[in-house]
Order: C-alpha cells, then sequence, then structure tokens
C-alpha cells in the first residue's frame, strides 16, 4: 500500500485500488480454496470418475467410443462433463457469499475499506478458478485417453466443446453467487441451486418440449446442450419433427450455437448484476 505526505508533512496510505482489491481477495480466496476438504472431495470425484471411465473402455472397449475420434470425445465427454460442471460451482460458488452472513465472517471483510464489488468480483474468480482447476484434471483424463487410442488427432469440435463448457461454468457460476447473495443461509443456498440444475431445469425443459410442444429457448440447460451436440456430425437441426403415429408427431428442439452462446452469456450476465446488486444493498444482520 503506497504512502504519500500531506501539507502537514504527516504520512497518509493511498488505498489500493479496485482492480488491486479484486486480485488480492482472488489470490487469498482461491488459496482457501485449495486447503479446504470440499476442494479434495470435488477433486478426488473427478478423479474416480475419469478412472472408472478408463477402465470401462479399456475393459469392453464400447463401439460409441471406438468407432471414431469424433465418437470417443463425444461419449466420453457427454457421459460426465455437465454434472463436473455444475459440481463445480456449487461446491465453490453455492456459499460463497451466503457464507459471509450465516458464519458472520463478513464482518471482518466488509469491516474493511474495500468496496462491495471487489469483495464479489474477487470471490467469483476464486471460485472459478477453483472449478477450473477441477475441470482441467478431468479435461486432462479425457485427452489422455484419446491420445492413446486415437493418437494425437483431437476433433476441432471438442475444441469448441471445450470452449462452450467454460462458458457454461462462467454462467453457473454467476447463477450460484446470484442465489448465494439471496440467502443468508450455506445450506439453502447450495440446497436451492443443486435442485434447479441437476432436477428442476431437466425436468422444465422435458415438459415444455414434449408437451407444450415450445423450445425452452429461457433454460440455461437448453442453452448448455450445444456442449454434447457440438460433438455429432453432422449438427442437429435445431427443431426435428418425427412421426410417431397415422396423424401424431412428436417434436425436439436443439439449440443452435450462437442461440446456445446468446442463452449462457445472457444468464451471466443478467445473475452476476443482480447478484452484486443484491449483496451492495444487503446487510449483515
Amino acid at each position: 500500500m503506497a504512502t504519500n505526505q500531506d501539507q502537514r508533512g504527516r504520512m497518509v496510505r493511498n488505498l489500493p485500488g479496485s482492480l488491486s482489491q479484486v486480485k488480492t481477495i482472488a489470490k487469498y480466496e482461491f488459496i482457501n480454496y485449495l486447503r479446504t476438504r470440499r476442494f479434495f472431495i470435488l477433486l478426488s470425484i473427478t478423479v474416480a470418475i475419469s478412472i472408472l471411465l478408463t477402465s470401462v473402455v479399456a475393459y469392453y472397449r464400447p463401439a460409441g467410443f471406438m468407432s471414431s475420434e469424433l465418437g470417443f470425445y463425444s461419449s466420453w465427454w457427454g457421459l460426465a462433463v455437465n454434472y463436473i460442471l455444475i459440481l463445480s460451482a456449487i461446491f465453490f460458488g453455492g456459499d460463497a457469499i451466503s457464507g459471509e452472513f450465516q458464519n458472520k465472517t463478513g464482518y471482518f471483510l466488509i469491516g474493511n475499506p474495500i468496496s462491495r464489488t471487489a469483495i464479489y468480483a474477487g470471490k467469483w474468480i476464486a471460485a472459478l478458478l477453483a472449478s477450473l482447476t477441477v475441470f482441467a484434471v478431468f479435461t486432462a483424463f479425457t485427452i489422455a485417453n484419446g491420445f492413446y487410442y486415437f493418437g494425437i488427432n483431437v476433433p476441432w469440435q471438442f475444441g469448441l466443446s471445450f470452449l462452450f463448457s467454460i462458458l457454461y461454468l462462467v454462467s453457473i457460476m454467476g447463477f450460484t453467487f446470484f442465489f448465494s447473495s439471496i440467502f443468508k443461509s450455506s445450506s439453502m443456498s447450495i440446497l436451492v441451486t443443486a435442485i434447479l440444475f441437476l432436477f428442476a431445469f431437466n425436468l422444465i425443459q422435458t415438459l415444455v418440449s414434449n408437451l407444450v410442444q415450445m423450445e425452452p429457448w429461457f433454460l440455461i440447460t437448453y442453452g448448455a446442450q450445444i456442449i454434447g451436440n457440438i460433438l455429432n456430425d453432422p449438427y442437429p437441426q435445431n427443431i426435428v419433427e418425427i412421426q410417431i403415429g397415422p396423424n401424431r408427431t412428436f417434436t425436439s428442439y436443439n439449440a443452435t450455437v450462437p442461440e446456445g452462446i446468446a442463452i449462457m452469456a445472457i444468464y451471466f450476465a443478467v445473475t452476476m448484476i443482480l447478484g452484486l446488486y443484491i449483496f451492495k444493498r444487503k446487510e449483515l444482520t
């Protein structure tokens, strides 16, 4: 922290700028995440899933995995990546803000001359970095197995799917921080986020698509379909109609790549703005 002299010659400390505050908070919050039990639990789950997939593919050689490079990455990636992303956001973002209210630790942090925007942004960046660390481990297992079976020829579609996965993680993290700002109970914010992403959104998407016969463009999970769909060749059509009877058709919907990117980006922007607004106005009592 820099110091200057005032007009009377006294030494006056200059407060760090907002970016410096964000960087400092993100650094120490990230270090704290790496030391927590939840980080090692989620890392262990990710490694266990990766080892299980490695063993099953090596022993059974499923046709879907062994048909082609694209088929391998599509099958492997599609089985677990969404769950790992969702669990990462829940583990690291679910109580990032609500925990400060529940445990009253926010008194020590907010009592300092630090803007709430810097606190919110720093915590969000730290949670994202911790999640990306776990995600990188699963990605490394995926690519290592792909190299073993098909050499270094990684399909370009996998690169796009990887980027879409990061965008989905970013949008989920914004969503979890939004709910973490609403509740003062860590367990409540984690529970609501888990129910929404693991069950509710998927159920609503199924009901809207199959019963209402309407494109569920307003759901983040619908936009996230591009993570798996980009690994299909050709890419699925936006609207697919299947004749299931003489007078009845079944319609399914697939988000286009621009649509999926837009949905996830909008979810991130809206939830981050709302979450920060709530956090800045919320009292610790």
